[in-house]
């Protein structure tokens, strides 16, 4: 790959670094049993953040340099524990998310669960939670709204464990739409519904070619993801299978070798040509550049950065998982929904939780001035359905 001049050199030297752009209310019923069993250290504790990570974090969170090490430290721990505590809550278990007030783990167990079930999943490191409604129940519950044809005044759908409900999101300015009103009504009949309202409608994050770094293909710019051996992951919404893409000089990288949109938002796209990959998330000269040392999957209520070609880095929340996505070319599933602001060209483009891969941008609503919500597809899914392997340092 050919690259010169300031604002490329960081571009240059990571270019297929897979990751073109580096980056409720609790239900009546629900009482808090208790505190987490501190878990042990991850052996990544004594590896520090990045300091243009803990710069993002401290604009978009409003944290202080000091917090923002400490919750990372504490997402970590509650990332490592997440697993034990799910599968010590069995069929009791009605969800997990991150308390970033307590900094812990917080695993919802239905009200039928033991005391030895309980005692397992706080010996796991987690804080237990008792609901009425369990996840299975929950997931049951959206997997019949997911059937459902949704109008355009419904933004998307996805289980929140803190409320123990599915929360259907409909833009606020078309809630009394009689479409949108029928749609509510067959989502209550699936199961226990929560109504929320959004600023605006979902949309993906393409945009039309203007400078910038990136990649393009046809008439789109988007952001590459993660590097995988091979090539990168990145947003299906961004070109279909076979189309070209080139890189920011113009110049030929490869060509996408799946995509798939709506109804998922991924893709991958072979690296050749001079090009090639790197485990690295692009800072953009204006945060150092991020190492990617896996893909363990942040829990709700964790941070999370994004970067894109359009926007650069910027930090927030994860909302949901597994939310259903309303845009108008179709419905998404299974995306990850944050905090984070995005605008167009970032689509594609690498969300990641301290070291770790969390998936590609998809679309949202607002942007990085008055701010919105933004979507992610999980990477793991990502490489799991083409049978790829994560580039990592």
């Amino acid at each position: 790959m050919r690259r010169t001049g300031l604002t490329h050199v960081g571009v240059a030297a990571l270019l297929m670094i897979g990751s073109w752009t580096a980056a409720g209310t609790l239900p009546a019923s629900a009482s808090d049993t208790g505190s987490a069993t501190p878990a042990a250290s991850s052996p990544t504790d004594s590896e520090p953040a990045s300091a243009g990570l803990l710069q993002a974090m401290q604009r978009d969170l409003g944290l202080t340099r000091a917090e923002a090490e400490a919750r990372l430290s504490a997402e970590r721990r509650a990332t490592d524990a997440a697993p034990e505590a799910r599968e010590a809550a069995g069929s009791a278990y009605g969800g997990t998310w991150f308390d970033s007030t307590r900094g812990t783990l917080t695993v919802a167990v239905t009200d039928d669960a033991d005391t030895a079930t309980v005692k397992a999943v706080r010996a796991a490191g987690a804080a237990v939670r008792t609901v009425e409604h369990s996840a299975a129940t929950l997931d049951a519950a959206k997997a019949r709204i997911d059937r459902l044809d949704a109008p355009a005044g419904v933004s998307s759908w996805s289980v929140d464990p803190a409320a123990n409900s599915v929360v259907v999101n409909v833009v606020s300015e078309q809630k009394g739409d009689n479409e949108v009103r029928r749609f509510v009504a067959k989502a209550r009949e699936a199961g226990p519904v929560t109504v929320r309202t959004v600023r605006e409608a979902a949309e993906t994050f393409a945009a039309g070619t203007v400078g910038g770094d990136p990649y393009y293909t046809g008439n789109v710019r988007c952001s590459i993801g993660f590097s995988v051996h091979g090539g990168f992951v990145t947003a299906g919404h961004c070109g279909g299978a076979g189309a070209e893409v080139r890189g920011w000089d113009g110049s030929h990288i490869g060509h996408f070798q799946g995509s798939s949109f709506p109804g998922n938002d991924y893709a991958w796209v072979n690296v050749g040509s001079g090009w090639w990959t790197v485990p690295v998330v692009l800072g953009w000269g204006t945060v150092p550049d991020q190492l990617v040392r896996g893909s363990a999957e942040a829990p709700v209520g964790a941070s999370v950065c994004r970067s894109g070609s359009t926007t650069r880095w910027h930090c927030g929340r994860v909302l949901a998982k597994n939310e259903t996505v309303n845009y108008s070319q179709g419905a998404v599933h299974q995306m990850t929904k944050t905090s984070v602001c995005a605008q167009p060209g970032d689509s594609g483009g690498a969300f990641i939780s301290g070291d770790q891969a969390q998936g590609v941008t998809s679309g949202g609503w607002g942007n990085c001035s008055s701010g919105g919500e933004t979507w992610f597809q999980p990477v793991n899914e990502i490489l799991n359905r083409y049978g790829l392997t994560l580039h990592t340092a």
